[in-house]
Order: C-alpha cells, then sequence, then structure tokens
C-alpha cells in the first residue's frame, strides 16, 4: 500500500511542475496590476501587461483538478502512455459534468446541495485520474470481435473509462454530498472559539489539501455557508463579521507560514537531501519555496512530499494550525483574494480591517525557525524519504556506462528478462529500471549484465530491477519502445 501512495506521488509531480511558474506569474501580474484583486478600471500598458500575466497563470491553477486528472493517469498507468491521460480526462469531464449543480437539478427535480457546486476539485481529479490509469492497464491490450476490431486495444480504454465513470458518479452522487456535508459541520462547530476555533480550522484546511476537500471549510469560514464570510468582508471594508470576531480572523494566520514557514521548510528538505541529490531537491522546493512566497501557492511544495512522508504532512498542517492561533490571539489581522503571499499581504494592508500588520515579520521569522528546526529534526530522526533521500544506492548516481547505445542495451536486457511477454511493467527511479515480471525462471542476469549496466536486483520471484545509473531514462525510452 505504501509502494501505491509513494508511486501516486510521484504521478502528482507531473502537474505540480506546472505550477510555480503560475504562480509566480499571478504575482507579479497582481503587483504590476493590483485592480485585478480589489477592483477598478484596468488601462495602460503596465496594467494590461499585469492582467494578461493574472489570466495566463490562472489559466492552469484555476484548473488544477483536471491536470491533476491528466498527471495521474498517465503516472499510474503501466508504460505512461499519453492514452491513459486522455481516459482520465474523460473520467473527469464525466464525473463533473453528471455532478453538476445543473444536471442534479434535474435529476432530483429540486435545487441541487451546495456540495454540487463544488465538484471541480482535486480530490475528483485524483478519482478520475486513478480510474483512467486503471482501465487502460486493465484494458489496453484487449482484442475484439473483427466486425468491433476498430476498437480493439488501446482505442477502447476510453470507451470503458465513460462507463465506469457513469458508476462512479452514481456512488458520488451520494457519498460526495455526506462528505462535504459533514465538512461544512466540523467548520461550523468551530465557529466562536476565538484564536483556537481559527488554528483548528487552520489545521484542518492543510490537511485536507491532498484531496482538495478544503473547499468544504473554506466555504464556512471564508463566504458565507454559515454568516462569516470572513473574505468578503475584510474587502468590503467591514470590522466586524458574522462570526463575532474581527474580519480577517481567518486569513491572516496563514501568511506567517506560507510565507516564511513554507520556504523555511523547504530548505530543510534541502539541507536534508543527499550531496549528490542536493541539487535537484534544490531546484524543485526551491521554486515551490518562491512560489509560496510570492503569492501563496503552495501546492508545489505540498505535493513534493504528502504522499512520501504523510507523518511529516501532518506535522507540517499542525504547525500551520498553531501559528495561525498564535497570530489571531496577537491581533495580528489581514487577508487576501488570491491566498496568502507577498503580493496580497501588502495590497490588503491598506484596508480599514487590517491589523497590526507590523506583526508579519516577528510572527513569521518565529515560524521560519519553527519549521526548519521541526522539519530538520523530524526528517532526520525519522528517516523520511523528502525530496532528494530516496533510497536510491548513493554509488549508483557516479556511475558512468561505457555503452551508450542505449536502444542495445534495452534489447540485451530485453530478452535477458525473457522477451517483453515475460514483462508485466516498466517503471524507472532516478537510477534504476524497475520491471515486474511473470516468470522468473526465465530472467537471465548475466545476460542482462553484458549490456553494460552495473547490477541486477531481484526484490522478489516478480520484481527485477536493473541498475544502470542516472542515464536510466534513455535506457528506460528504449525500452518502451521495444515493449
Amino acid at each position: 500500500m505504501m509502494k501505491y501512495f509513494q508511486r501516486l506521488g510521484k504521478s502528482l509531480m507531473l502537474p505540480v511542475a506546472c505550477l510555480p511558474v503560475c504562480g509566480i506569474l499571478m504575482g507579479l501580474g497582481y503587483a504590476i496590476c493590483p485592480n485585478v484583486m480589489i477592483g477598478g478600471e484596468i488601462e495602460g500598458t503596465l496594467p494590461i501587461i499585469g492582467f494578461f500575466m493574472v489570466k495566463a497563470g490562472g489559466a492552469l491553477i484555476d484548473n488544477m483538478s483536471w491536470l491533476f486528472a491528466i498527471g495521474v493517469a498517465v503516472g499510474m498507468s503501466d508504460d505512461s502512455d499519453g492514452t491513459a491521460g486522455l481516459a482520465g480526462l474523460v473520467s473527469w469531464l464525466m464525473i463533473v459534468n453528471l455532478l453538476s449543480s445543473g444536471v442534479v437539478e434535474v435529476l432530483t427535480g429540486a435545487p441541487a446541495n451546495a456540495a454540487f457546486g463544488k465538484i471541480q476539485n482535486q480530490f475528483i481529479g485524483i478519482i478520475a485520474g486513478l480510474i483512467g490509469a486503471t482501465c487502460y492497464n486493465k484494458f489496453k491490450n484487449t482484442r475484439l470481435p473483427d466486425a468491433l476490431a476498430f476498437f480493439s486495444g488501446k482505442r477502447c480504454v476510453a470507451i470503458i473509462t465513460a462507463v465506469v465513470s457513469i458508476l462512479a458518479a452514481a456512488v458520488l452522487f451520494f457519498v460526495w454530498p455526506v462528505v462535504y456535508g459533514v465538512l461544512v459541520a466540523v467548520g461550523t462547530s468551530i465557529v466562536g472559539l476565538d484564536a483556537i476555533g481559527v488554528g483548528i480550522y487552520t489545521f484542518l484546511n492543510r490537511l485536507l489539501i491532498p484531496f482538495g476537500l478544503h473547499h468544504a471549510l473554506n466555504s464556512v469560514f471564508w463566504f458565507d455557508a454559515a454568516g462569516i464570510n470572513d473574505l468578503g468582508t475584510y474587502w468590503a471594508g467591514e470590522l466586524l463579521n458574522g462570526g463575532g470576531g474581527s474580519a480577517g480572523m481567518y486569513m491572516a494566520g496563514f501568511f506567517p507560514s506560507m510565507m516564511f514557514g513554507l520556504p523555511a521548510a523547504a530548505f530543510a528538505m534541502i539541507h536534508c537531501a543527499k550531496p549528490e541529490k542536493k541539487s535537484e531537491a534544490a531546484s524543485l522546493l526551491g521554486a515551490a519555496a518562491l512560489c509560496a512566497f510570492i503569492c501563496g501557492v503552495t501546492e508545489p511544495f505540498e505535493f513534493a512530499f504528502m504522499f512520501l512522508a504523510p507523518a511529516l504532512y501532518v506535522i507540517y498542517a499542525l504547525l500551520y494550525g498553531v501559528v495561525a492561533a498564535i497570530s489571531v490571539a496577537l491581533g495580528f489581522r489581514a487577508g487576501f483574494s488570491f491566498s496568502a503571499g507577498l503580493t496580497d499581504a501588502v495590497f490588503s494592508s491598506f484596508l480599514p480591517a487590517a491589523s497590526n500588520t507590523f506583526l508579519l515579520i516577528p510572527l513569521g521569522i518565529g515560524a521560519a525557525i519553527v519549521f526548519y528546526l521541526v522539519f530538520r529534526v523530524a526528517i532526520t530522526t525519522m528517516n523520511l524519504k523528502t525530496p532528494g533521500r530516496e533510497d536510491d544506492d548513493e554509488n549508483e548516481m557516479k556511475i558512468e556506462l561505457a555503452n551508450n547505445d542505449f536502444t542495445a542495451m534495452a534489447e540485451i536486457i530485453l530478452a535477458g528478462l525473457g522477451g517483453k511477454e515475460n514483462v508485466t511493467s516498466v517503471d524507472n527511479c532516478i537510477t534504476r529500471l524497475r520491471l515486474e515480471i511473470k516468470d522468473y525462471t526465465m530472467v537471465d542476469e548475466k545476460k542482462i549484465k553484458s549490456a553494460g549496466v552495473s547490477g541486477v536486483i531481484r526484490p522478489s520471484k516478480t520484481s527485477v530491477q536493473v541498475v544502470i545509473g542516472p542515464k536510466v531514462q534513455f535506457v528506460a525510452d528504449e525500452f518502451k519502445k521495444l515493449m
């Protein structure tokens, strides 16, 4: 099961890699054209450029759920084929359209539950991706009668996916409103607990990020599901909201963690990475930290480790809750229209509901210190597999192949495995080919090693790992072509 979630975590890197540049575009766009955020006319060359940048970045961030559907489907497929990505998109389109508020109202003859207005979330995207990948893996080699031969093989995957997605939508029709309702009820129950309630809400908000279910909680605190409307009252300049507290109290606590705590946690991960992998970890986590600081887009960082080290993610969510509770208790109030990054912090600080905004600096420094120390200690003492700490042998990173004919190497390895009929799954990590086989007696290790590889590892009767080194991707690509 853990291996499955680790693979899911790696699959999510494909869509998440798109987000940092989009987040930075939006942050810079808001800085150039603040009227996109606070309202007003957009006139002049620079504001129009800023508006253009905001819309360009939002094109992907606002549609994260279908990026997840495609990315998870491709990543979880046996051979990372684009057909699986198409199947994931088919599943997502089927589910979100069948469960849209308009369709539900027609089906039931009554107003749709508010839950169906929030159906386009990452949780549904991940489900759709898993459906698409599963259907692809199961039916990509299906052979149909001659009369239906056109739909054989990979062409039948999308059709089967559509049928499975209809069934999934039928199940979600009953399940999703219950899940959404429970989350709204939990949110409503902690209203009025002041700073403690803010801390609980913020902890749950981060904890639910992997599934996109935090939107249900947000509807209670940021919008008008329970009469609070924290976001709306803050930007309208009202000093008090329906929850009895000051406007911005359910947003302010995110700023210290997103702008200072998250980057510090990213640097802790980089420092804990293996020496030969520090540059790779720094490129991923550094971009994620910059994205969070500028505009509060945190998914590139969170999805980089939440499935690899779930215990660390719970600690991360808990730190958010503690920092938020302390921030609100000290009277810090701020708000955002997009997220808790530098851009929103600057432009929201001039509004009437803002209070003690100078506290952001000391609170941020305190959050940075705590996040860094806690992450550093947790990663090292629990030996967590965060980016840059994967299990590949350190010596494998130093391997230099004498033979760079990757096609020939792939051919020899495949022959040593007993041919493509004996191989059921092909994957690779940073240094190894990871293969699943049918009959272990057909594996010829001497034949495989004659390709010039560094070694062969057999963890089980159905698993073979071929140690190639950093150039493994090139061999894997040729191997998949042969398959």
